[in-house]
């Protein structure tokens, strides 16, 4: 079975580690569910270890990278879950999304395995478009705009849902992409790019690296975006789509 993460999800754990901020968020979204499916589960970030969780992940590179102890993981994918109806309290998924090849088969599939509510993290594109690293990264913009499926259009696949803001922090521990907006100079590591799926489909960026490298040392980042420096959290377009039925 192909998968993206089959090709760039090597050392993912390093980088993309549960934020306490952002788990906090999930599981007070998950409420009172006691079974948990894990959809596009990846390594396991943000499987809390108080929930039954199964984990779903059409790549073999992230499984084989899930550490001891982590939910039991099964290669599928969101769009042909391998349970029955109503098997599941509740089914998340986190940052997967944008990976699903039909996006309204996933759904459906979620729903139709959940008693109580679906409970997803995504990124609204209106909002995060405006973060300073698509400025250096236009093309990167371009494409995200075209594989993120905007919050109407996750809503009306799941009915109805609540949508909560997931406010970025300044020191979050987990990779993602809006992850460093206070710390500029770690786009200009390979190894924090490589735990940013964003990043492996922009072609060359050698040439926006510099940019970006030379607005850091000779302060026109700061001039730029230093009031950044005064926030201890940033709204970035991360949200919370939470569905209950």
């Amino acid at each position: 079975m192909s998968a993206v993460y089959d090709a760039i999800g090597q050392g993912y754990p390093i980088r993309r580690r549960p934020d306490p901020l952002i788990a906090a968020a999930i599981d007070a979204a998950l409420g009172n569910s006691r079974s948990v499916l894990n959809v596009g589960a990846g390594t396991g970030s943000y499987e809390s270890c108080r929930r039954e969780v199964i984990a779903v992940e059409p790549s073999r590179a992230m499984i084989a990278q899930r550490p001891a102890g982590a939910a039991p993981a099964i290669q599928a994918r969101a769009e042909a879950l391998p349970f029955r109806s109503g098997t599941f309290d509740a089914v998340m998924g986190i940052l997967t999304l944008h990976h699903w090849s039909d996006l309204r088969a996933g759904m459906t599939e979620c729903r139709r395995v959940a008693r109580d509510r679906v409970v997803l993290l995504t990124v609204d594109m209106e909002v995060c478009a405006k973060f300073w690293l698509y400025e250096y990264f236009q093309d990167m913009l371009v494409n995200d705009r075209s594989i993120f499926p905007s919050i109407d259009e996750i809503v009306n696949l799941l009915g109805t849902a609540e949508i909560r803001s997931v406010p970025v922090p300044a020191d979050c521990q987990d990779g993602f992409l809006c992850a460093y907006w206070k710390r500029p100079e770690a786009y200009l590591d390979p190894a924090v790019r490589a735990g940013i799926s964003s990043f492996s489909k922009s072609g060359s960026i050698e040439l926006r690296l510099h940019s970006l490298h030379q607005d850091i040392e000779s302060g026109e980042w700061r001039r730029q975006y230093g009031s950044l420096q005064q926030l201890e959290a940033l709204d970035l377009g991360y949200r919370l789509v939470v569905a209950t039925y």
